[in-house]
């Protein structure tokens, strides 16, 4: 059953209240999402919010996992096979998380993350328990043992969000140098990185 409030005439579900507040992250940036500002954005008084979301660590964290759900949807159609390794799992994915209408959505993941490496709670928290949620399910198509899949899903992950950083700060034509680069499979040269 979906828990409604009303509010000058309109009716409020959380999924509507979390919608408006992951739109307002996107757009303004979510160190400046506030009870007051979201509640001024969908033109409700800042109870009905607080009704939902019992303090804004609370609003913050579901806004980061709306955030992580709505990638994970992204990928989906393209992961529909098991892939043997990071490699593989970066020529499907880095086509689509490359698109220009994600640069939203990945400046937001940034601004969280920078926001965890500073220490600033709930960020601090929240960040990891994202990132460890996107391993384990990126690990899920990739075959072989457990330490396998976990060793090449946090490949994937750190190096799509480097190029993905890259991309952000240097340009879509650097980063897709960089991709193509890092995904073209080249016999390794002799003597280097060997005993």
């Amino acid at each position: 059953m979906i828990t409604t409030i009303n509010s000058v005439g309109h009716r409020y579900t959380k999924e509507q209240i979390l919608e408006g507040a992951l739109s307002a992250a996107l757009e303004e940036g979510v160190s400046r999402l506030t009870f007051g500002r979201l509640a001024n954005r969908l033109g409700i008084s800042d109870r009905v919010i607080v009704y939902y979301f019992p303090s804004k660590d609370v609003l913050v964290s579901e806004v980061l996992g709306a955030l992580g759900s709505e990638l994970q949807q992204v990928l989906a159609p393209v992961f529909v096979r098991q892939v043997s390794d990071h490699a593989q799992m970066l020529r499907t994915a880095w086509p689509i998380v490359a698109r220009d209408d994600l640069a939203r959505t990945f400046a937001l993941f940034f601004e969280a993350s920078g926001l965890a490496a500073s220490g600033i709670e709930p960020y601090r928290t929240l960040v990891p328990r994202l990132v460890e949620g996107w391993i384990e399910w990126a690990g899920s198509f990739i075959d072989g043992t457990a330490s396998h899949r976990r060793r090449e899903a946090a490949a994937t992950i750190a190096v799509l969000d480097g190029l993905l950083l890259l991309r952000r700060l240097a340009g879509a034509d650097a980063a897709d140098l960089a991709a193509k680069a890092l995904m073209t499979r080249r016999p390794s040269s002799p003597g280097v990185g060997g005993s």
